[in-house]
């Protein structure tokens, strides 16, 4: 093989490394890029950031909506039945209609309805920022998948040049080594 072959041959070589290199750079920009995104739309921690008043909410409606508090407030009502019907009969502080039991009833209800409101609300505001966070991790992963689609067309693209060059040199060395077998 002629010294000017070997040479063209190698250029191709160091064409097809230097593509290589070019999309390894790119693959490092773009892990660059995606620890920007995630930094920035790391959830910021509201937890610490909250007022008495907020926490006071959470843990009331917390609360409220378990199965410890129905317990319990069923038990307290059944108390309040059985002390005002059956102990305290002659002397009792609510008779039968139970009065003042639907009075604090509806004050416990009037109260507990806003505050659990207001919990559900920072709760929404968080779930919001969620979703945005969501939002761009997937637009940032679409636009990751197209420029991963263009990098393999490109690499392609490339390969195909290479791979014609590199077979155009070998018809011709073919054709240089049936020349020299028919001169024979």
């Amino acid at each position: 093989m002629k010294t000017q072959d070997k040479k063209y041959l190698e250029e191709l070589l160091d064409t097809e490394n230097m593509q290589l290199e070019r999309l390894h750079e790119i693959v490092r920009t773009a892990i660059q890029e995606e620890d920007m995104v995630t930094s920035m739309i790391e959830e910021t921690n509201q937890d610490k950031d909250l007022s008495f008043g907020q926490r006071l909410s959470d843990r009331v409606a917390q609360f409220g909506g378990s199965w410890t508090f129905i317990i319990s407030f069923m038990l307290v009502l059944f108390g309040w039945i059985a002390l005002n019907s059956f102990v305290l009969t002659n002397r009792a502080f609510d008779p039968y209609p139970y009065i003042l039991l639907n009075l604090i009833l509806s004050c416990i209800a009037a109260i507990q309805a806003p505050v659990i409101m207001m919990s559900q609300n920072r709760k929404e505001a968080k779930d919001r920022q969620r979703a945005e966070n969501d939002y761009m991790v997937n637009l940032k992963s679409e636009i990751e998948i197209r420029n991963l689609h263009r990098k393999m067309d490109l690499n392609m693209e490339d390969q195909f040049q290479h791979l014609f060059a590199i077979q155009q040199k070998q018809l011709e060395l073919m054709e240089l080594i049936l020349n020299k077998i028919d001169k024979k």
